[in-house]
């Protein structure tokens, strides 16, 4: 139970740091959180090798979705671009700061697809309207973004547990001894 708390308490602080830090137009300071909050949890979780994993795969889901958030004009970042029409780096960042969580304080989304589903379908959209109210993110149309942002992370967080649960039960790293 501790390490569920230590774990969502990081990534709740951590996911702040981000959001302020983009906004005000130093979304370097977020990555730097969101390496010291995935250090942390490498560094109590069980199965480093498979969190590593569910970590790319996040990094990797979230560069695709919020890409196509960005070129459909649904959503615009005033920070972070590297590439035009690509999702800023800091967004990607925080996909990751998610992943961390999967295992840990949130892995009862593991246990039922519809509602992490329904977590992911009402979740996502305030994030991004919060990020939107400290002006992170914006919306080129607020509702229909949502409720965009809605269906997407209703498929894509059930999608990032079964991963993860796939991972987790995976075959282990085993140290050899000398």
């Amino acid at each position: 139970m501790k390490h569920k708390i230590v774990n969502l308490a990081v990534f709740k602080i951590a996911l702040i740091i981000v959001v302020v830090s983009a906004a005000v137009g130093i979304p370097f300071i977020g990555v730097v959180a969101v390496a010291a909050a995935v250090a942390i949890h490498l560094h109590t979780c069980d199965n480093v090798e498979s969190e590593t994993r569910l970590m790319l795969v996040a990094a990797v889901m979230g560069l695709a979705w919020e890409s196509i958030l960005v070129l459909s004009g649904l959503v615009s970042y005033s920070s972070g671009n590297l590439v035009p029409g690509i999702a800023p780096y800091w967004i990607v960042a925080m996909w990751v700061l998610f992943a961390t969580t999967i295992n840990a304080g949130m892995r009862w989304l593991q246990r039922n697809k519809v509602l992490a589903a329904v977590a992911g379908g009402i979740g996502g959209p305030m994030g991004f309207f919060a990020g939107a109210g400290v002006g992170a993110v914006e919306l080129a149309s607020p509702v229909i973004a949502l409720a965009c942002i809605g269906i997407g992370w209703a498929v894509m967080l059930p999608l990032l547990a079964q991963v993860a649960a796939r991972l987790d039960s995976g075959p282990r790293l085993v140290e050899q001894s000398a």
